[in-house]
């Protein structure tokens, strides 16, 4: 069955730093461009940071310069490191595959992150 698990949300102040981790569940993990999502209260999903097969990267203009997205083949493990982090950044994080490649995979529960002002 398919997994998504993320962690490392927290409660951080503006100015802060977090790093999220993602254990993906399938196979052939190495083969699929990876994302980070974030949906706010309210607000639809977005996408926020893809990580391509040859490690390649791409990041929405909102994060650009202050997030970092890595990943690690072997243990099937995608990161976002976190700088700078600012109030609209609050949100639920989710990781999946990205959705202009892939199809989707069953959302898990994501992590939430809470930038205090």
């Amino acid at each position: 069955q398919v997994q998504l698990v993320e962690s490392g949300g927290d409660l951080v102040q503006t100015g802060g730093s977090l790093r999220l981790s993602c254990v993906v569940s399938i196979s052939q993990f190495g083969s699929n461009a990876m994302a980070w999502y974030r949906q706010a209260a309210g607000d639809q999903r977005e996408l926020v940071a893809t990580i391509y097969t040859g490690a390649q990267t791409s990041y929405s203009d909102s994060v650009k310069g202050r997030f970092a997205i890595s990943r690690d083949n072997a243990k099937n493990m995608i990161t976002l490191e976190m700088n700078s982090l600012k109030p609209e950044d609050s949100a639920v994080y989710y990781c999946n595959r990205d959705q202009r490649y892939h199809t989707i995979l069953n959302w898990g529960q994501g992590t939430r992150v809470t930038v205090s002002s």
